[in-house]
């Protein structure tokens, strides 16, 4: 019967008279299915960007290398700037909630910098700045220093605004003049009267162990810990001060061996400020106060705007570093290095507080982006920041092997100790503010966060930030160790030694990238269990 059912259907159609022929082919073959022709595992940089698609870090998973090292073999030193090298990638954002005098402190000491935010008055920003810029140094070139007419409040306020206590006493009560005597806190932290004269606390001139101008530090360090003194002031001929060293300074100088410093000794700071007239006053209270490099904080860097900021502040400081950006395509990158800025922010609404995707229906995906900017910009040797979209010390690593330099981080950092604010408890968890600068409520507090979303003009404004709260993390001391070992054993994982070789082999094609499913993302996560305990650091 089956047989005269086909013969009756080979006459209802003619198509059948091919079916003899067919050969049975469902599906395809194991190799077809992983397209890795000759075993070739994974794919180029180049040739995984090389699509239309935009990718996040989320994304990709890099392919693991060959081991022959520890990985505390793994040198993280990296330029942020075309003349500024950080001894760690990692960079604290310019933001209210995340970056001020403390925060650049503690950043600065772990080998990395902080840019102190600009949604405050010029004045208040310098003053962070040379909080910085005094906290530690080997020769302090600009001490604090008062006269015998002050009095204890006045060293109480010296404490009070730059942390410490130690002051030199000249017959000017500047620098320059001739050295009387010295107050340090074992001077006063027992005295009630703080209207007394300094000249009745202070330990007197003859009783003071100096070094002559033109000491080497070394010679200056041997002094001072021979005299188990706290403070070394340095004299010229004419016995006026012209320096001061501290102790502590010793004790820091051993305790934080990879601080970014500059030639003076002096804590590394950045400073970010808009690309309005008005703050080329801000600008110059900024060099005085003695930032080291400037970002000019826009949400799109890409305008004649800051083209024109740019060489206004090239023309009038040529050895300022400044930053630009953020951008995220090469098209943006090439305006402002064929501009003159000395490195890149690359970043446009990924960060965990940023809705400008949302609102503005323009960025790009944050993996997509730094690839893209850092591999023009190698070209004219800009280093590249990546600015948003790192959740976790994975995201780093990722970051920096696509090309970025190095990493800035907002959210990452905002509930640590050292960033401004108070923590408070909610639902039995130790929280802190943490918000966006184009959420409503920073566009309000200062004239900062309008000019770097272009509102400040605006009727009506539109908000391209959130405001919201983050889980505390510690001190910066204890979380910047963590991350910084995390880089380095996913350094030891791919097989690199260094950054620079990182950037190296993604380049040259030897670091392979694979996409990731969303069943592979779920498979790299934490699944399959009952309850989990997340314990990220000791």
């Amino acid at each position: 019967k089956s047989i005269t059912f086909i013969e009756e259907f080979k006459e209802m159609t003619s198509e059948f008279k091919e079916f003899p022929d067919y050969v049975p082919d469902d599906g395809i073959t194991a190799a077809e299915l992983v397209s890795e022709p000759d075993w070739e595992d994974g794919s180029t940089a180049a040739s995984f960007f090389s699509g239309k698609e935009g990718l996040t870090y989320n994304d990709f998973l890099i392919l693991p290398g060959y081991i022959d090292f520890a990985s505390k073999e793994v040198t993280l030193n990296s330029p942020i700037t075309k003349k500024i090298t950080l001894n760690t990638p990692l960079v604290s954002s310019p933001m209210d909630t995340v970056t001020e005098s403390r925060m650049a402190i503690a950043m600065a000491l772990m080998g990395g910098i902080g840019f102190v935010h600009h949604n405050c008055s010029a004045e208040f920003q310098a003053e962070e700045v040379r909080k910085v810029k005094k906290f530690e140094q080997g020769f302090i070139l600009d001490p604090i220093v008062l006269s015998c007419s002050h009095t204890v409040n006045d060293v109480k306020k010296v404490k009070e605004s730059y942390g410490f206590s130690g002051v030199a006493i000249t017959d000017t009560g500047k620098l320059g003049g001739r050295l009387l005597g010295i107050v340090t806190s074992r001077d006063i932290d027992f005295l009630d009267d703080f209207d007394q004269k300094i000249s009745e606390v202070m330990t007197p001139r003859e009783k003071l162990v100096t070094a002559k101008a033109g000491t080497s530090l070394s010679e200056a360090n041997q002094l001072l810990q021979a005299s188990k003194k706290g403070k070394l002031p340095i004299v010229n001929e004419d016995d006026q001060l012209v320096g001061l060293i501290s102790r502590t300074d010793l004790k820091k100088n051993r305790e934080f061996p990879q601080a970014s410093k500059d030639k003076n000794k002096q804590l590394l700071v950045g400073a970010a400020m808009s690309t309005h007239e008005k703050d080329k006053t801000r600008l110059d209270m900024l060099v005085n106060a003695g930032v080291d490099v400037i970002i000019l904080d826009s949400s799109q860097g890409n305008s004649i705007y800051q083209i024109d900021m740019i060489k206004y502040i090239k023309n009038r400081y040529p050895d300022l570093q400044i930053i630009g950006g953020n951008v995220v395509t090469a098209a943006q990158a090439k305006s402002l290095i064929d501009a003159g800025v000395d490195g890149l922010r690359v970043g446009m609404g990924s960060g965990s507080i940023c809705i400008t995707q949302e609102v503005m229906a323009v960025g790009r995906p944050q993996g997509t982006a730094v690839y893209r900017v850092a591999e023009y910009a190698r070209r004219f040797r800009v280093p590249v920041i990546a600015d948003g979209g790192i959740t976790c010390v994975g995201h780093i690593t990722k970051a920096l092997a696509l090309g970025a330099s190095t990493v800035m981080m907002g959210s990452l950092l905002a509930a640590t100790s050292e960033s401004p604010g108070e923590y408070f408890y909610q639902d039995g968890v130790r929280l802190k503010k943490y918000r966006g600068m184009g959420c409503l409520a920073a566009m309000k507090d200062g004239d900062g966060a309008k000019e770097r979303y272009f509102s400040d003009q605006d009727a009506i404004r539109v908000a391209q930030g959130v405001a919201g709260s983050v889980v505390d993390r510690g001190s910066i001391y204890t979380y910047i160790p963590y991350l910084v070992a995390g880089i380095q054993h996913g350094c030891q994982d791919i097989g690199s030694r260094s950054l620079f070789t990182l950037r190296s082999m993604m380049y040259d094609g030897k670091l392979k990238f694979e996409k990731r499913t969303l069943a592979a993302m779920k498979e790299g996560g934490v699944h399959s269990l009952h309850s989990v305990e997340k314990q990220m650091q000791l």
